[in-house]
């Protein structure tokens, strides 16, 4: 494929992983939405089926990365071009935006329902459980290497044709059972930055801050996780 059908496929992927997994936390935080308050097993489920549907609908156009820490994690490992991995990230940012707008758009009638912000912001990005940067950011540096080291792992063995985006979001689902409970488990920066955009500008009544202080978090930690499972791949006995 061409570096530009390639970069697009990473726009498109992205934006429809942010629009069914933000969707979902809409759907559970939302009031008056028929999902309202269904926890946290469909919040979980949710994500790991949108991160699958998402690598099948572009993956056949490109890597399905989808994520910047990926990016970064394959091509330290090799396994990626460095001169695409900054179109790559913007593209993949991009779509976050796009993602969460449709989010928005597609529950348009029940943000004026719900007075909560952070309620309102949770369906956008995420925030901590108990605010400790510290800790949080290193509860999203475990969590993305969990994901980069799991996926460096897939790529050294054999799938039958088709199934890795499902052993994908198995891994999506086991991290967020896990280990997704302290910081809602961003592991994607933009999965957390692109939708914490589109909630500073889009006209959400109620919506409060985007609590920019925190975001450092969800972008910082998966790169320093994404870096350390790539070391640690490189240097195992292959």
């Amino acid at each position: 494929m061409s570096d530009a059908t390639q970069i697009f496929s990473e726009f498109l992927g992205t934006a429809i992983l942010v629009l069914l997994g933000d969707g979902v936390c809409a759907a559970v935080n939302l009031k008056k939405s028929k999902a309202e308050a269904s926890g946290w097993i469909v919040i979980a489920t949710g994500w790991a089926t949108a991160v699958t549907i998402a690598v099948y609908a572009s993956g056949f156009m490109g890597p399905a990365h989808l994520n910047p820490a990926v990016t970064l994690g394959m091509a330290m490992t090799g396994n990626f071009s460095w001169g695409l991995a900054v179109p790559f990230m913007l593209a993949q940012l991009a779509g976050g935006i796009v993602g969460a707008i449709l989010v928005w758009l597609n529950y348009l009638p029940l943000w004026d329902e719900t007075e909560d912000q952070g309620a309102i912001l949770g369906t956008f990005a995420t925030g901590p459980a108990v605010r400790n940067l510290a800790a949080n950011t290193m509860t999203e540096v475990i969590g993305t290497f969990v994901l980069v080291f799991g996926l460096l792992a897939f790529g050294a063995n054999t799938f039958t044709d088709g199934l890795n985006p499902i052993v994908v979001g198995i891994l999506i689902l086991a991290i967020g059972l896990s280990l997704g409970g302290p910081t809602g488990y961003a592991i994607n920066p933009a999965r957390d930055l692109g939708p914490r955009i589109a909630h500073q500008i889009l006209p959400i009544k109620n919506k409060g801050t985007s609590d920019w202080g925190y975001a450092f978090v969800p972008i910082i930690g998966p790169f320093i996780g994404a870096a350390l499972a790539a070391g640690l791949f490189m240097i195992l006995p292959l």
